[in-house]
């Protein structure tokens, strides 16, 4: 597949469907974490982009765990290495955020957690031609595609997509329960309108696949070529901006850009394409849960652990199945948040861990 020269519908569609669900015994757990770096004084003006940037550089030298990375507002986002338990995941994260705060610190900044920050315009930092392709793009309808970018910012938690069989691991059904738990996951950790900001961009990368296919892994390929190009790599200096309305699959079957631009698309360009997907729940061979805000201080550990009982532990799973029917929707968080408790007296996880949860169901749920 790597050496093909031109590439085909059919084949878009196999290669997608290869890699969107990677299968094996589900048990490794990931987070990744946005933050806001304001000053530690004056957390309602900006910084100047210089001043977060040197910060960056010198927090990006630190000695982390886990990869960070700049999202186009400023945000710094650690991206945890996969762990083999929620406790080995939020030890080692706890230490790189002891790290990255203790960096930031030493700037006069704070790392702030918050979904949707307001006060100011949504004011790009980062120069990526990607992000100067996104901003370009989101333009063409409104301005929550600059507000996105911008202004908001997430926890995802990530699992193994899970296995072939039948049962609790099937990944079919881990799939379907990632997406039919993100409405209640929406209304216990979203204390913003960043749901809002992203109901406004591009429902055809944003909005989830549909989840009546038997086969998730055809569904989401097809899905993922119907979805607009948003931009395209180029080795020059020039703009990585899309036609407008181009789908993946058009460009496949023109195998030309623009007017005068005859290229067809690769494979590399396939799997850059996949990146610029934003569903609720996104497949990259892992499954990636999107629909968290982020949190303030240490709070980004209840819903990693919720998450990761509610898929780690075959009874919990089973249990939140039976609580997603319940109505209204904080009956239904309520009892996840009872498997989930029950579960983590079942595994291997700190009693002050258990403890929180247990705090955030008594005292947070809406």
């Amino acid at each position: 597949m790597e050496c093909m020269t031109h590439l085909t519908v059919e084949g878009a569609l196999e290669y997608i469907s290869g890699i969107c669900f990677k299968t094996g015994p589900p048990s490794r757990v990931g987070v990744e974490l946005e933050w806001f770096p304001r000053d530690a004084r004056h957390p309602e003006h900006l910084p100047d982009r210089s001043r977060v940037l040197r910060a960056f550089a010198d927090a990006a030298d630190l000695p982390l765990s886990g990869t960070l990375t700049m999202e186009p507002g400023g945000q710094w986002e650690l991206s945890s290495a996969p762990a083999d338990s929620v406790r080995e995941l939020i030890a080692v994260t706890d230490r790189d955020l002891t790290l990255l705060r203790r960096s930031a610190a030493e700037a006069g900044l704070e790392l702030v957690g918050m979904g949707r920050e307001h006060g100011h315009p949504p004011s790009r930092l980062v120069d990526h031609p990607r992000y100067v392709a996104m901003e370009h793009f989101f333009d063409r309808d409104n301005g929550s595609g600059r507000v996105m970018m911008c202004s908001t910012a997430s926890i995802q938690v990530n699992l193994d997509a899970g296995t072939e069989h039948d049962g609790p691991e099937d990944f079919r059904r881990r799939w379907r329960l990632a997406h039919r738990l993100s409405p209640v996951l929406t209304a216990v950790f979203c204390r913003s309108d960043r749901p809002a900001v992203w109901a406004a961009i591009d429902p055809g990368r944003t909005v989830a696949p549909p989840l009546d296919s038997p086969d998730p892994r055809s569904a989401y390929a097809q899905y993922a070529l119907d979805a607009k190009l948003m931009c395209v790599q180029r080795a020059d200096d020039g703009p990585w901006t899309a036609p407008a309305g181009l789908t993946f699959r058009e460009w496949i079957k023109t195998g030309a850009l623009e007017p005068g631009e005859d290229r067809a698309p690769t494979l590399e360009d396939l799997t850059y394409h996949l990146t610029t997907l934003f569903p609720p729940v996104r497949p990259r061979g892992h499954l990636e849960l999107r629909v968290l805000d982020a949190l303030p201080g240490d709070l980004w550990r209840v819903p990693t652990a919720l998450v990761t009982a509610l898929f780690h532990d075959a009874q919990a799973a089973e249990d939140a199945w039976a609580a997603l029917e319940l109505t209204p929707i904080r009956k239904a968080a309520a009892a996840c948040f009872d498997a989930a408790l029950s579960a983590l007296e079942r595994m291997d996880v700190p009693a002050s861990l258990t403890a929180e949860v247990a705090r955030y169901a008594e005292e947070d749920l809406p």
